[in-house]
C-alpha cells in the first residue's frame, strides 16, 4: 500500500483537463483504479493490467472531451496531477451506436479475448440500470494513491456537486467497492440498487442524488481506490 502524504504545501485548484494532459490523466486513474474489483475484473492477470487500465482511460476520455467540463481535474499550479472525475451533464451519459461500433476494436486491444465478454456484460450492466431523470454522472473518480485520504478527491466532487445544487440538478455514480459507499453517502448519495455482475462478477452500487445544500461540510476522507 502506498504510504499517504499531505496535499502539495503550494496548494491545488479545480479544473477542466488540457487536451495534452489526456495520457497523464490516464496514467493517474490506471494508478488510482490498480486494485478496483471490477476494473481487474474486465483485466483479468496482472501481466500489463496498469497499462491496460491507462489506455482504457484514454478512451473513456475521448467520449468525455466532445463535452464541457467533461474531464475534471485537481492540479497544482506546476502542472502536477492529483485526482481527476469524468463528469457526463444531463443526457449526455451514452454514446452513440456509431461512437460505439467506432471504438470497438481499440476496446478489444485493451481486454483481450478474455475480457472483452467481460466488459460488455459491464456496459449492460450499467445501461440497464441507468436512470432515466435527468442528472449529472459521475462515471469515473480517481485520487493518486498516495494522496488518498487527503481530501483532494473530496474537493473534485464538490466542486461539481456545488453547481448542480445551484441549477437544482441531481446526479448519479455507480461504487465499485462497497467501502466507497459510505464516502458518497456523505455528499448525500444514496443507494439505489446493488448490482451484481453476471458469472460470479463483482457487485456494483448505484448511487442518486437529489439537489440540496449539502449534507456535511466538514472535511471527508477521499475514496480509497
Amino acid at each position: 500500500m502506498n504510504a499517504r502524504t499531505a496535499p502539495p504545501s503550494s496548494g491545488y485548484g479545480i479544473r477542466c483537463a488540457r487536451p495534452a494532459e489526456a495520457r497523464a490523466v490516464a496514467a493517474l486513474l490506471a494508478r488510482a483504479f490498480a486494485d478496483d474489483p471490477v476494473m481487474t475484473w474486465m483485466v483479468p492477470g496482472p501481466a500489463g493490467r496498469e497499462r491496460r487500465i491507462a489506455a482504457y482511460f484514454r478512451l473513456a476520455q475521448r467520449q468525455q472531451r466532445p463535452r464541457a467540463g467533461g474531464v475534471r481535474l485537481a492540479a497544482t499550479s506546476g502542472g502536477r496531477l492529483l485526482a481527476a472525475a469524468l463528469w457526463s451533464g444531463p443526457g449526455r451519459w451514452k454514446a452513440s451506436a456509431v461512437q460505439e461500433l467506432a471504438t470497438l476494436p481499440h476496446y478489444a486491444r485493451v481486454f483481450g479475448a478474455r475480457g472483452l465478454p467481460r466488459a460488455a456484460d459491464v456496459q449492460n450492466a450499467l445501461h440497464e440500470a441507468h436512470p432515466d431523470a435527468p442528472h449529472w454522472y459521475l462515471s469515473t473518480l480517481g485520487t493518486d494513491p498516495a494522496l488518498q485520504g487527503t481530501g483532494v478527491g473530496t474537493a473534485l466532487v464538490r466542486e461539481q456537486l456545488a453547481h448542480c445544487d445551484r441549477l437544482g440538478q441531481c446526479a448519479y455514480l455507480e461504487s465499485s467497492k462497497a467501502s466507497n459507499v459510505p464516502f458518497y453517502e456523505r455528499f448525500g448519495f444514496r443507494v439505489t440498487h446493488e448490482l451484481p455482475l453476471p458469472d460470479g462478477g463483482p457487485t456494483l452500487w448505484t448511487m442518486w442524488r437529489e439537489p440540496g445544500p449539502g449534507t456535511d461540510a466538514a472535511p471527508e476522507p477521499a475514496p480509497v481506490r
